[in-house]
């Protein structure tokens, strides 16, 4: 399993590298703060149901929720990823 923070830091690499002098704005902060508590929220129920604190149902949704944001920053990247390709392609 990819851990939360060396897939923020991933993203946040691939931003990076499409606009290197431009600091990411707000809602991006926003963004990859949430990815993180989501997978960090997921962590910890995973934790909780092997040790036995947590319910086996809150397991399931926690990772529900992991698995659709981690589908939503992979589609982002592909976005980004697209739309640089498309820009490489575009005569000077």
């Amino acid at each position: 399993m990819i851990s939360q923070i060396s897939a923020a830091n991933a993203y946040h690499s691939a931003l990076s590298s499409v606009a290197p002098t431009e600091p990411l704005p707000d809602g991006a902060k926003s963004a990859i703060s949430d990815f993180s508590r989501v997978m960090d929220e997921m962590d910890r129920t995973a934790q909780g149901a092997m040790t036995g604190q947590a319910d086996t149902h809150d397991l399931v949704q926690s990772i529900a929720r992991a698995e659709l944001a981690l589908d939503t920053v992979t589609a982002i990247r592909d976005k980004v990823v697209e739309a640089y390709q498309e820009l490489m392609r575009m005569p000077v």
